[in-house]
């Protein structure tokens, strides 16, 4: 159940008794399952049109268990089905219309009658460059900078998958403590060995014929990325010394 934040008096305590959360509560409580989400990309969703919080007369966002929920389900679909915004904001609308909404496929559909119809690999959810810098909150500079050094790099027509703005609210962040893009050449390097780690693992069956088989293959690449994550996370905190959520 979500829990909605304590408050003072005043405006605090008529947001609370109306079950209202801030943008920091929110984070707080998609963090459980989404650990990598952020301020920023909570915005990005609303400039995005997925969510569209209300807003105080101060111009505080403030959202509703509702929004919250929606936004639970924007995360799922960009994590687990590789959707575009735009698909999942149709698939959305629709449901909340009433309507039959089958979740959307991405992809082409093999051709030839001699071939069982299989799909594709979703096609990742991609923004393009101006959306990634207002979604990070940073300027051409900064990103020519981290590309510069590796942390960011365009697809092949020029757009990014939607990871890139977790990655770049994530540099900025850092920044702000002195850490520069420079400093951060040494992590991704670390994430590219563990990539080509679990890639290794899982080449065998990638190269399968078999369709069932193939999609073990990306079940399995979840499951190792999400274990080797846990791992990074725990060497970081056993070498710091240091005690974190």
């Amino acid at each position: 159940m979500l829990q909605t934040p304590s408050g003072g008096a005043g405006s605090g305590t008529a947001a609370r008794d109306s079950g209202l959360m801030s943008i920091g509560t929110v984070l707080n409580v998609l963090r459980d399952e989404f650990p990598e989400v952020t301020i920023s990309k909570i915005r990005f969703l609303e400039t995005e049109g997925l969510i569209e919080p209300q807003r105080t007369p101060s111009g505080y966002r403030k959202f509703s268990p509702r929004d919250v929920e929606r936004l639970g389900h924007v995360l799922r679909m960009q994590r687990d089905h590789y959707l575009p915004l735009k698909v999942i904001r149709e698939h959305l609308d629709a449901m909340e219309r009433g309507e039959a909404a089958p979740l959307p496929v991405v992809g082409r559909q093999r051709s030839g009658d001699d071939e069982p119809e299989e799909t594709e690999r979703s096609t990742i959810a991609r923004i393009g460059r101006d959306e990634l810098l207002a979604a990070a909150d940073i300027d051409e500079a900064e990103l020519r900078e981290w590309e510069s050094y590796g942390l960011l790099a365009p697809l092949a027509d020029g757009v990014y998958d939607a990871e890139a703005v977790t990655v770049a609210a994530l540099v900025a962040e850092l920044g702000r403590f002195g850490i520069e893009p420079r400093h951060l050449r040494v992590m991704k390097a670390a994430a590219e060995r563990e990539a080509g780690l679990v890639d290794q693992v899982v080449a065998p069956l990638k190269r399968h014929r078999n369709p069932q088989t193939r999609t073990l293959a990306e079940a399995r690449t979840k499951e190792l990325a999400a274990l080797t994550m846990k791992l990074h996370s725990a060497l970081v905190k056993a070498a710091l010394g240091v005690r974190l959520p």
